[in-house]
């Protein structure tokens, strides 16, 4: 497999042939015998060759704009995680191109393409939920795309990425929830596939087993981040025989939703259940009580990917050494976890 960007002469060279017969079988032309034809096929898909003169200028020139994919600009993390982007961005000279997948695979994979036919010089990413396959990733790496991950990364991919202990801080939310009185501590977790779900679940069962409480798998529950289903999850839990008294939502959206079908049951927060959510969204403090969260860095998370990105783009000629940056978090105590 030949790394980096794939030309025509590489092509002809590897396969002993003419230039111009290696385009004329690119171009599917007459004149040209169909073995060499095949020969010529089959190594430029095994390549990832681009036969386009715009993606050349990823090698030949500087677009000095990076693309950013973020899941949805309608979340707070994801808005102020590109402000950071792009305020770090036009420091360095660049300009930035953002695109949305809104958790599609298929819309992620096409905007990759899209930026990558010489539109932008690297990449910063947050994967979709629905993500399972990374032959995309995988392409640009061979191609020597800088790519950059933040807050949602692949672990198995060698590239640099900026996240937080997600184990980490979730254990520290449910270690709070114990320590405020909590009993049963129930988890109101994002799409059970999602690497980001699997570590803050990892972080809640830590919690309670260092507490000696048992985990009970009905108290873990998993679905999308939209409040219809917070509040469809926090009815099932809520209508258990032996129901909980604290949960930990993976993000303030779903504790936002849990928290209108707490008050809808005509339950009270935190005298009858606690609840701590994770990001501290502004919504947090507004709420009524105000909303216990995880609080990430998200701007400067925004930013240290930016220049993570931006030092290899001025190095791309060096061997590139990945860098994984982990930011802490801060656990901000408000009213729903605070017992009477």
């Amino acid at each position: 497999m030949k790394t980096g960007q794939v030309t025509i002469k590489d092509i002809a060279k590897h396969l002993n042939i003419s230039i111009a017969t290696v385009s004329r079988a690119l171009r599917d032309l007459p004149d040209i015998r169909p073995k060499t034809k095949k020969a010529v096929l089959d190594l430029a898909a095994e390549w990832d060759y681009e036969p386009n003169q715009v993606a050349l200028s990823l090698v030949k020139s500087r677009t000095k704009t990076i693309g950013v994919i973020v899941p949805n600009m309608g979340y707070h993390f994801f808005a102020t995680a590109v402000n950071g982007i792009e305020e770090e961005a036009i420091l360095n000279g660049y300009s930035v191109l953002v695109t949305q997948s809104r958790e599609s695979y298929l819309r992620e994979l096409t905007n990759i393409q899209d930026l990558a036919r010489g539109q932008v010089d690297g990449f910063i990413v947050s994967v979709s939920r629905e993500t399972s396959n990374y032959d995309h990733f995988s392409k640009l790496i061979r191609r020597g795309i800088p790519l950059v991950f933040f807050d949602r990364d692949i672990e198995n991919l060698d590239v640099s990425k900026v996240v937080i202990d997600n184990v980490l801080a979730s254990k520290k939310a449910v270690q709070h929830l114990i320590e405020s009185g909590c009993k049963r501590i129930a988890i109101l977790a994002g799409p059970a596939f999602l690497g980001l779900t699997e570590q803050r679940l990892e972080g809640y069962k830590q919690a309670l087993r260092a507490n000696e409480i048992s985990v009970d798998e009905s108290l873990i529950v998993h679905g999308d981040y939209s409040h219809e289903n917070s509040i469809y999850l926090t009815n099932q839990l809520l209508d258990l025989a032996n129901p909980p008294d604290g949960i930990f939502a993976v993000s303030d959206r779903l504790a936002v939703g849990a928290m209108v079908a707490i008050r809808k049951k005509g339950l009270r927060m935190p005298q009858d259940v606690s609840i701590v959510g994770f990001n501290d969204e502004p919504i947090a403090s507004y709420m009524t009580p105000t909303l216990t969260s995880v609080a990430q860095p998200t701007e400067e998370i925004g930013r240290i990917a930016t220049r993570l990105l931006i030092n290899q783009l001025n190095n791309k000629n060096e061997v590139f050494l990945p860098q994984k940056i982990v930011v802490d978090t801060e656990l901000i105590l408000r009213e729903t976890s605070y017992k009477k």
